[in-house]
């Protein structure tokens, strides 16, 4: 079974032959967040550490969604495996353990049914039309739900009044929290509510705050939005993840190659609260983009198509 590789780190950094090797990777990784560019040798050297790791627990760690030091553990992922990012979409692993082995965040039905049955009945009763809002009174029976989804609200809205700028990164770390330490159960029910009206759909489309996560003044171009990805150990995570979870096939007959849409869903979940938050474009559909535009790409235009249709005409997603 796959280690943690914090867990991993350690027990490798305590022989010295494998320390040796992950400093030499760790130099690798460092030179590509600089950008600096190797030469022969150093590429060679580069290469030749990562297979020298041969079965070390390292080469095979993987991270979880929720664990506490989860930036720490995809870094070690990253240093480990920085030869896979050379180019563009060879992200081909995910650095999170298979949802299906990690711990099952379970919703007290028994508990959720009393309220909803109690005092909240005719309250709930009332938003039969409108899925997305009686998705929230939902979540605002659980305290946990509701602190978190408060949280991230209040952050993501300061500014809006005013000509001040809201700090998107505080507002993307909020969404991150919410999407991370609430149950699913709970996520789910918020982010793919369906609708019948634009009533509705307004309410689900600005669930993440757009104005504040996902929309900038103008459109900025889809590379400059993978850029800043790439250099962001989460955001490449989750990117590594939804590739392997939605990666669409023209063959496949629901378009999805590991036929598995509960694990696309959730990966997609994951890309909300990153420099690539997508969300969906209006209020009577439930397309999803990312907010960037592929124009004035020049050569590297068929590049940018690639990452805007990911989002935008996945069939899998």
């Amino acid at each position: 079974p796959s280690s943690d590789c914090v867990m991993a780190e350690q027990l490798c950094l305590s022989d010295s032959t494998c320390n040796a090797t992950y400093r030499t990777l760790e130099n690798c990784a460092l030179a590509k967040t600089r950008l600096l560019s190797l030469d022969h040798d150093s590429r060679v050297r580069c290469l030749n550490a990562e297979l020298d790791l041969g079965n070390s627990s390292l080469l095979h760690c993987k991270c979880h969604r929720r664990m506490k030091r989860q930036e720490h553990c995809l870094r070690i992922f990253w240093t480990v495996h920085s030869s896979m990012t050379d180019g563009y979409l060879n992200l081909e692993t995910s650095p999170y353990e298979n949802s299906a082995n990690e711990e099952h965040w379970k919703t007290d039905y028994n508990k959720l049914a009393a309220l909803v049955s109690g005092k909240n009945c005719s309250q709930l009763a009332g938003d039969a039309t409108n899925p997305c809002l009686r998705a929230t009174h939902i979540c605002n029976l659980s305290k946990k739900c509701f602190r978190l989804r408060t949280d991230y609200a209040s952050i993501c809205t300061k500014g809006a009044a005013s000509e001040d700028v809201c700090d998107r990164r505080k507002c993307h770390r909020g969404l991150r929290n919410f999407f991370e330490k609430v149950p699913e159960d709970f996520t789910k029910r918020i982010l793919f509510c369906p609708c019948q009206d634009e009533f509705c759909g307004e309410r689900r489309r600005k669930t993440i705050v757009p104005d504040c996560s996902f929309q900038y003044n103008t459109k900025p171009n889809c590379l400059w939005l993978l850029d800043s990805c790439l250099d962001d150990h989460i955001c490449k995570s989750r990117l590594a993840d939804f590739q392997q979870n939605c990666q669409p096939v023209d063959t496949s007959p629901d378009g999805c190659s590991l036929h598995n849409h509960a694990a696309c869903l959730q990966a997609y979940m994951g890309m909300i609260g990153t420099p690539m938050t997508p969300n969906y474009v209006s209020n009577s559909s439930v397309e999803v983009s990312l907010w960037c535009t592929c124009e004035n790409s020049g050569n590297q235009k068929e590049k940018c198509d690639q990452i805007l249709g990911l989002f935008e005409s996945n069939k899998c997603l």
